[in-house]
């Protein structure tokens, strides 16, 4: 197996404490994959077999729910340490993760997280504060989707991709990735219908633009009103 140059995660939070031999040592336990768009990562109560970090691409995890409903958990962007069951104590994966676009990940065994975090304790600190983030995020998503109108939800979701994954360009803030308005509907916690109808409107607006999976916010600010409460 060729060996993995360190350029490749050189400027990832996850490695930030950690030296050149170091980060040798814990590539020499990865290999890279590439997932097509439409792929599955891995699948929800498959066996935890792996652990992965995004390189390029982006991901949206799922959750389907003991009823039935498939929720969009969150959207894994590229730097992005995921699938790590081992180091939350459990054996499977507790939703599927699935390529948006074509994809490219690192991979380890996860028999290996032990000896690495081990040896490089940085990581456990680094995947701790990861998981407390991705708990936080996951927190108000529950609070405003038991609190907030769905207006408010879905600007909310859309700021927060752009925070996440939005890049500038000529008329406002693109998020960078395919995403459909089915995918904010199960991340929202409302109907496609809903969505279709709220985005139509913002458009009119001036707020939003977009077309087959694409989303441009034109006005963030007005947004972020509209999301707290206030008059768009």
């Amino acid at each position: 197996m060729p060996r993995l140059d360190r350029s490749l995660v050189a400027d990832i939070p996850l490695f930030a404490q950690l030296g050149p031999v170091d980060i040798d040592d814990v590539l020499s336990q990865a290999h890279s994959i590439r997932f097509p768009k439409g792929a599955d990562v891995f699948c929800q109560d498959a066996d935890a077999e792996s652990f992965f970090l995004l390189l390029h691409g982006h991901l949206k995890v799922m959750k389907v729910t003991p009823d039935g409903q498939q929720v969009v958990v969150r959207f894994v962007s590229p730097g992005d340490l995921f699938g790590i069951a081992m180091a939350m104590g459990r054996a499977t994966y507790p939703a599927t993760a699935q390529a948006v676009e074509d994809s490219v990940c690192l991979v380890w065994p996860s028999a290996s997280w032990p000896p690495l975090v081990s040896r490089h304790p940085s990581l456990a600190s680094n995947t701790l504060k990861t998981v407390g983030s991705r708990l936080s995020e996951a927190q108000t998503r529950v609070v405003e989707m038991s609190t907030e109108q769905v207006e408010r939800r879905v600007a909310h979701g859309l700021l927060r991709l752009a925070g996440q994954a939005g890049r500038m360009v000529d008329d406002g803030v693109e998020i960078d990735f395919p995403i459909s308005r089915q995918d904010i509907a199960e991340m929202t916690g409302t109907t496609l219908h809903t969505v279709s109808r709220t985005l139509s409107a913002w458009e009119d607006r001036g707020l939003v633009s977009g077309g087959r999976q694409r989303i441009v916010l034109l006005d963030p600010h007005r947004l972020m009103v509209l999301a707290e409460g206030a008059p768009g």
